[in-house]
């Protein structure tokens, strides 16, 4: 932000988590060990000080993030970082619900109309995008119908090269989609790409009331935004794509357009996140405008700190629009897609 309102959100939150009184113990620990007070940290460059964040920690024990601010106020638990190995957990109080209470406030009504009720078509679970769209639909006043989805599992049919369990997985929860869709009315879907290609193979989604898709998934690029815009759904559905994770909330992007390349360019919410593109080698520069890099989050709230992380994707560095004063991230995919084919199950 070029108003200096980011570096002051970076100084609060800085206090909040390094203070003995308020902060996580993993924080205060660290700015005892290594000597560095709170107010030495003046804004969003003086992160460079602090270690970047690893998820590992998250591994070994969430409540080491826990606030001593937020004693006594039980957290939501939401597992994050991949689908494999042992489970990453984050703690939440009201961050997943504010993340998705502004979601619903910046939604177009006639895409996504107030009343209209939702399907969540993705990972449910311990995750927190289940729970997100859920809060997401009550917010604009509607149901949220749900499925049964495990990431897991079908990652495990993807190491082990099971395209034939694989197709049955998809083909599985597909069944239980199309099950809701034509018993219940639905206006707006939630959906990872692959399985709304999948569910656009078995319906059309536009003369069942759809009018809106939110689309989340990193392997978003412009063939196929263009394929799901076209193929799939047709111009009467608006779709809307998002990049999130459990870590960050939630970036938006405009609904993909002909004219615009169908490309995406997706802005984190700042100043509660902070998405840049650094250098692969070199990862304390960033890349220069229009080129590739890995994308580094930092995250700033109450609840929640994690400066610098390095993310398991990759994107263009895009310059700021003429609604946000940040930079924004492009053609977000996961990190080294562009020298080796990814598989691509139910994301």
């Amino acid at each position: 932000m070029s108003d200096g309102s980011l570096d002051e959100h970076v100084r609060a939150m800085v206090a909040w988590h390094l203070s003995p009184e308020t902060g996580a113990p993993y924080w205060i620990d660290w700015a005892r060990e290594s000597g560095v007070r709170p107010d030495e940290i003046r804004g969003f460059d003086d992160l460079k000080r602090l270690p970047r964040f690893d998820v590992s920690v998250l591994r070994e024990d969430p409540g080491l993030l826990a606030p001593r601010g937020l004693a006594g106020q039980a957290p939501f638990v939401f597992e994050t970082g991949g689908t494999t190995g042992a489970p990453a957990q984050r703690l939440s109080w009201e961050d997943h619900v504010l993340d998705y209470q502004t979601l619903a406030a910046q939604l177009d009504p006639e895409a996504f109309p107030h009343g209209g009720d939702w399907l969540m078509l993705g990972p449910t679970g311990p995750r927190r995008l289940r729970h997100g769209i859920e809060i997401l639909a009550r917010t604009r006043g509607g149901r949220c119908y749900m499925l049964d989805l495990d990431p897991r599992w079908a990652k495990r049919l993807e190491r082990a090269n099971d395209l034939t369990g694989l197709a049955a997985y998809k083909e599985h929860i597909t069944d239980q989609a199309v099950t809701l869709l034509t018993h219940r009315e639905i206006s707006c879907v939630f959906s990872t790409p692959a399985l709304l290609e999948s569910l656009g193979e078995r319906v059309d989604l536009s003369a069942h009331g759809v009018t809106g898709v939110l689309c989340g998934g990193t392997s978003m690029g412009p063939q196929s935004m263009r394929f799901l815009c076209e193929e799939v759904l047709g111009p009467d559905v608006t779709l809307l794509p998002t990049y999130g994770n459990t870590l960050m909330g939630l970036a938006m992007a405009s609904p993909p357009r002909a004219e615009a390349g169908w490309s995406n360019t997706y802005y984190a919410p700042e100043p509660r996140a902070v998405l840049r593109v650094v250098d692969k080698d070199d990862p304390d520069t960033l890349v220069p405008y229009d080129s590739w890099g890995r994308v580094e989050l930092t995250t700033l709230t109450r609840e929640f700190f994690a400066p610098r992380m390095l993310e398991r994707d990759e994107a263009i560095r895009r310059r700021p629009s003429a609604e946000r004063t940040w930079d924004g991230v492009g053609e977000v995919r996961p990190l080294g897609a562009g020298e080796t084919a990814i598989a691509e199950g139910v994301y």
